[in-house]
């Protein structure tokens, strides 16, 4: 089914309903018509007498259509399109000199712009009303401006108005001109008619005038509601007209399109069979037509085009009922009241919906700040949307407000970067038991002999490895914390920043502010996780059980090991310069042959060293998470007010910055105040005509 075919329906009395009401009334179908009814200012006998001619045409419109296209026609005046509210509209497409001026000039019974090249520069809205007063009224708006024009002096108005918009030269613009003319006998009509369709640039074009037509074509005919009257020359091949191609860009079905086929008189022959065999899918039918000829008037160019499919051989083939300039309007007409029928309902839906969602914005925009106590209060209040925004990313786990920006999500990152701290720790060099296995331990207590008994293990030899290990790992703790201060300083700046949206001129201060609160952390952070290597430096103690359990394991292997480099000192047969230690795995003992007697306290030592190694590792990484997690808390939920007082400075007056709104803030609150102005005056241009349609039924 069609999208024109519903809320549309004739009754068996030939009334026209459009959303159950009954705005057109013939008791017959046009085709079913006589030529008379068909064609009402042309009446003819059986005998083919003269054709008289009564006005240019005349519409069979009700009154009660009229409201209909008014209220489109003032929607269109309004710019609603500019809202994206679409409008049903009848395009006018065709390549150049297809004869669109023509068809446009017979329909409304005045004369257009015609010259070599493209004749229409810019979208022209054509707006045709039948009224009884026998003096027409015609005039131009563009520009704001409302230009009464005389029926003579149309073309060159046009032309004026067409250079003040355009440009003089033969350039283009999508800027329209709306003419308006109220004149006995024309059909109530609203159609826009586009620039020719040109692939050669003549002088003064820009090389890509194809384009900007293309463009401009392609605005007016995408929209659904929108009606395609593809123009066509009776002398060309229709599949190779580039107006077909665009049509079926964006109608592929044809349900939207309807052509009309000009100069027949022209190629008689063959039309028969190109409108009847439809190679190019016009969903609306064709109606062919005969152009008006040197100075012919109207009247004059419709008899002879009644003639000429009356009596042509060839033409007189075709189907009266798609025939004539009368039989046009006609179908145009009743397309154009089934499309504003379908489409009423949905624009007055989309202008309410539009509408409201516009008064939302303008309400969830905040409001104007006229003091510093509403500034004071606004600020505290992001600051405190800060806060919770951090509570949620960096301590809750909850990241609803980012849910794509894995980055802001603060408590997996920190999580990321305590593992990646842990492994780094446990695979650097210092970690690494297996390298010069025993020779720093034996070198130590070299170092570490005194006068004393021999059975005895030096504590100061620990602590001197002790030391040095730790000192060699000093920086990476240090590292990590200022690592998560960074990740950290970027979390508080972007949220802050998207809290203070709003409040352009107070970003950068602000921005600055949080940065220097960070840094205050972050160095507080470095210097306690100074502290924290210090004590690990300082003694060596834990109540881990883990540590001797380990040392016990370790020391069981002691002998084997001793007893397997003295083999291998002795080249005892089967013993080889590699032993294997459980926790170890293969170890080179070549060098440990001249070092035997200290063989038993280096051992010690270093199982001891291994032992308490993972216990100072372990610790180390259970410190940063514990200290970071506590910096973060106080910093979120303790710290963030510093940026106030930093904000106020001394003089306290660095929040009145916020009384002055941001130009883009400032400019989308006018824009939604006009697009609601807009919609609401809109919205009652609606609802008086419905409220009028109504009463017709009282």
């Amino acid at each position: 089914m069609s999208l024109y075919d519903n809320g549309f329906a004739s009754g068996s009395n030939g009334v026209l309903v459009v959303n159950d009401m009954a705005v057109y009334d013939d008791p017959r179908p046009l085709a079913s018509l006589p030529p008379a009814r068909q064609d009402p200012f042309m009446a003819q006998d059986e005998e083919e007498e003269e054709v008289a001619v009564q006005a240019p045409i005349i519409s069979q419109y009700n009154h009660q259509i009229r409201p209909l296209l008014d209220v489109i026609d003032r929607l269109r005046l309004l710019n609603v399109m500019k809202e994206g509210i679409q409008l049903p509209t009848i395009v006018v497409v065709g390549d150049q000199s297809s004869g669109k001026s023509s068809v446009l000039e017979s329909l409304a019974g005045i004369s257009l712009p015609r010259s070599q090249g493209i004749c229409t520069r810019v979208p022209l809205i054509m707006r045709l009303q039948s009224h009884q007063n026998p003096t027409p009224e015609i005039h131009l708006e563009y520009s704001g401006k409302k230009v009464p024009v005389e029926e003579s002096h149309i073309p060159t108005a046009i032309n004026l108005a067409t250079d003040e918009v355009a440009g003089n030269g033969n350039g283009i613009s999508n800027t329209p001109l709306t003419l308006v003319v109220q004149k006995a006998g024309v059909p109530d009509l609203t159609m826009v008619d586009l620039p020719g369709i040109t692939r050669v640039p003549i002088h003064g074009q820009p090389e890509n005038i194809y384009e900007q037509i293309r463009d401009i074509i392609m605005e007016y005919i995408t929209p659904e509601e929108s009606i395609i009257l593809n123009v066509l020359s009776a002398t060309v091949d229709f599949s190779t007209c580039e107006s077909i191609r665009m049509s079926q860009m964006v109608d592929k079905t044809g349900d939207r399109t309807l052509a009309v086929v000009t100069k027949s008189d022209r190629a008689p022959e063959e039309l028969f069979e190109k409108v009847n065999a439809d190679d190019v899918n016009i969903g609306l039918g064709y109606v062919c037509v005969r152009n008006r000829l040197g100075d012919e008037s109207y009247e004059e160019a419709r008899r002879e085009e009644a003639r000429l499919f009356q009596n042509n051989p060839h033409l007189s083939r075709i189907d009266k009922s798609i025939v004539g300039v009368p039989v046009l309007a006609q179908k145009l007409v009743e397309i154009q009241a089934r499309i504003i029928g379908k489409c009423l309902p949905v624009i007055v839906k989309n202008i309410s919906d539009k509408l409201c969602a516009n008064v939302s914005e303008l309400e969830k925009m905040p409001k104007a700040l006229t003091s510093v106590a509403d500034a004071m209060t606004a600020f505290m209040r992001i600051i405190g949307a800060t806060k919770e925004s951090l509570r949620k990313l960096l301590l809750r786990g909850e990241f609803d407000e980012y849910p794509d920006d894995r980055t802001k999500h603060g408590t997996a990152r920190l999580v990321e970067m305590l593992n990646e701290f842990s492994v780094e720790l446990h695979n650097c060099e210092q970690s690494d038991p297996t390298k010069d296995f025993l020779i720093e331990e034996i070198n130590v207590l070299e170092d570490a002999k005194g006068i004393g008994l021999p059975n005895f293990l030096p504590r100061n030899a620990f602590l001197r490895i002790l030391q040095k290990k730790v000192d060699q790992i000093s920086n990476m703790p240090i590292e990590f914390a200022e690592k998560v201060w960074d990740y950290i300083d970027k979390a508080v700046t972007s949220v802050l920043v998207r809290h203070l949206e709003t409040y352009y001129q107070l970003k950068v201060s602000t921005k600055r502010a949080a940065h220097n609160l960070v840094e205050k952390k972050k160095e507080q952070s470095v210097n306690r996780v100074k502290e924290i290597v210090q004590m690990e430096k300082l003694t060596d103690y834990t109540c881990n059980p883990d540590y001797m359990t380990e040392w016990t394991k370790l020391m069981s292997q002691q002998e084997k090991f001793v007893r397997d480099v003295t083999n291998s000192l002795n080249n005892v047969s089967g013993y080889s310069s590699r032993v294997n230690l459980e926790g170890f795995g293969d170890i080179e003992i070549e060098h440990l042959r001249k070092h035997t007697n200290v063989l038993h306290q280096a051992f010690d030592l270093k199982m001891r060293m291994t032992a308490y190694w993972k216990i100072v590792l372990k610790r180390l990484v259970d410190s940063m998470a514990l200290h970071l997690q506590y910096g973060v808390h106080n910093l979120v939920n303790n710290d963030l007010e510093e940026i106030v007082n930093e904000l106020m400075g001394p003089d306290g007056h660095g929040i009145e910055r916020m009384l002055v709104e941001s130009p883009a803030i400032s400019g989308k609150r006018e824009k939604l105040k006009k697009s609601i102005k807009l919609l609401k005056e809109s919205k009652n241009v609606v609802a008086k005509i419905m409220d009028k349609i109504a009463g017709y039924d009282d």
